[in-house]
């Protein structure tokens, strides 16, 4: 018999299971996609029963190849943040999940900057306001949809919705807490002073009880009993945000320590004693919920998606990554001279600026300019947006990176030659996954702190080091790539004006 613990992961474009024993070693995984749905108005929603679903089939297939007499101690959940995620009385979504991609409430947002409500969220909660953010995003859908807004009951965040229907219970922790209205400073619950400065206070009470991350969020229900493969009263664990867990799966949980993720969404955090040592007033921060330390992060808004897209404009679509990526290294560091702003989020960018106008270009294209070139500089536009948010948070020493995006050599080695730091990558994937299943054991009794669960879950460490030749060429680019910015971010509005004309005006040609 064989003890063993569940890590889920719940993304934005597939959720995962992965079944690791108390060695670290991973013993199943199951993947499902999940579908985002895109509006005119920069909208992007989620089915919550399909995400559920989804979560629900991949716990299953890890648990049907155990051995039956294997003993599955704890399920760790982890999941996207952000958005708007409502539930009724009796549990059922109100509507479709507004997720941390909607860009519909981006004048709102606008509004806020101009009349202090932005200032007002960052000087307790410590965080920059965007589309996506909750006490933004609630205004919005209270507004554009109040018959279906105003029926919610709770919001719960992905991970909380999971363990909803895996325990019944309606509750969060402090990472997710920190994106609505924590008290940053004293991580001692939600602010009423800031619901009340917004003209939200009736919204306190949409908000789940908060706990731990490493505590027990509940017990396998007879209902998801059935439908997971798992036995009743099978311990569930609270949790955390997925930009934070992933730190506890690469071994971060000491002041100092920072790590980088590459998926949907770019990330670059380290972990500081309190809000007041944060490094950047263009960063956010979340609670860890160990004392006053919070997690001082910047998180562009477009990650991966950026090589997705260019993957099928350029019609690569039935190749590998493998094959794409050798494409790219046929163009030479610099893409010669093509740089790429990689803003191609619908909801604008926020890190290591906040522009919801935000937009993608390439800069400096020719007749000369190749389909390799073109490739490359997307590569590279979404390594050097992530190094920028290295540079605005003064990190030092090694970048211990994770994620999808972070499969990729050639992302690696740009991001060790621009920042000239050296890149040290995890062998096993599913970072997330592994950090869930980690506070999960200490939730089960199985270890007593989240640093000895850490220590027994670890892996090994591949690292890239900084070539010095490429290193100039990629200082060289990376002013290039700033100066772009500079010189086209005051027409960035006329160009989402655009956009929307185009999209309203229904001219047939």
């Amino acid at each position: 018999m064989a003890e063993i613990v569940i890590g889920v992961d719940g993304g934005t474009t597939a959720v995962k299971a992965v079944a690791f024993n108390l060695s670290g070693d991973v013993v199943s995984t199951r993947r499902e996609s999940v579908s985002v749905t895109y509006g005119d108005h920069g909208e992007a929603e989620q089915d919550m029963n399909q995400i559920w679903e989804a979560v629900a089939t991949c716990i299953r297939s890890v648990a049907d190849v155990l051995d039956p007499a294997d003993d599955v101690v704890a399920i760790g959940l982890t999941g996207q943040g952000d958005g708007a995620w409502l539930v009724d009385e009796k549990g059922t979504p109100v509507r479709p999940a507004a997720i941390w991609l909607d860009g519909r409430a981006s004048q709102r947002a606008e509004q806020w900057n101009d009349d202090g409500r932005a200032v007002r969220v960052f000087e307790v909660t410590g965080t920059k306001i965007f589309g996506g953010l909750f006490p933004l995003l609630i205004e919005e859908l209270l507004e554009t949809d109040p018959q279906n807004t105003r029926r919610a009951a709770t919001h719960l965040n992905c991970k909380d919705w999971i363990r909803f229907k895996l325990t019944g219970e309606r509750l969060t922790d402090y990472t997710e807490a920190s994106r609505s209205y924590l008290d940053a400073a004293t991580a001692e619950g939600f602010s009423f002073p800031l619901a009340k400065d917004l003209g939200q206070t009736e919204l306190l009470d949409l908000l789940p009880e908060i706990r731990r991350s490493e505590e027990i969020g509940g017990y396998l229900t007879e209902e998801a009993s059935r439908r997971v493969g798992l036995p009743v009263g099978t311990p569930v664990g609270i949790g955390m945000l997925d930009i934070a867990v992933t730190g506890v799966g690469l071994g971060g949980a000491h002041d100092g320590d920072g790590w980088l993720i590459l998926g949907t969404t770019g990330f670059v955090g380290t972990l500081l004693p309190s809000i007041h040592d944060r490094r950047s007033e263009e960063s956010m921060l979340v609670a860890t919920g160990r004392g006053t330390q919070v997690l001082e992060f910047m998180a562009p808004m477009t990650g991966t998606p950026n090589l997705d897209w260019i993957r099928h404009t350029l019609g690569l679509a039935d190749e590998s990554w493998e094959t794409i990526e050798a494409r790219a290294r046929l163009s030479r560091p610099g893409a010669n001279g093509v740089v790429y702003l990689p803003y191609a989020s619908p909801g604008g960018e926020r890190a290591p600026f906040v522009d919801t106008n935000a937009s993608a270009s390439w800069m400096g294209m020719s007749l000369t300019t190749t389909p390799e070139d073109v490739l490359r500089s997307v590569y590279e536009g979404v390594a050097l947006s992530l190094a920028d948010c290295v540079a605005h948070l003064a990190m030092t020493g090694d970048l211990v990176v994770s994620g999808g995006g972070f499969r990729s050599d050639l992302v690696c080695e740009i991001l060790a030659d621009v920042t000239g730091q050296c890149v040290v990558r995890q062998s096993a994937p599913e970072a997330g996954a592994r950090g869930a299943a980690v506070l999960a054991l200490v939730s089960g009794g199985r270890y007593d702190t989240v640093e000895d669960a850490s220590t027994a879950m670890t892996c090994s460490f591949e690292c890239f080091d900084p070539h010095p030749v490429r290193g100039e060429i990629y200082r060289a680019v990376a002013n290039v790539y700033s100066d772009s910015r500079s010189a086209v971010c005051p027409v960035w509005p006329q160009m989402r004006a655009l956009r929307q004309m185009e999209e309203t005006a229904n001219v047939s040609v």
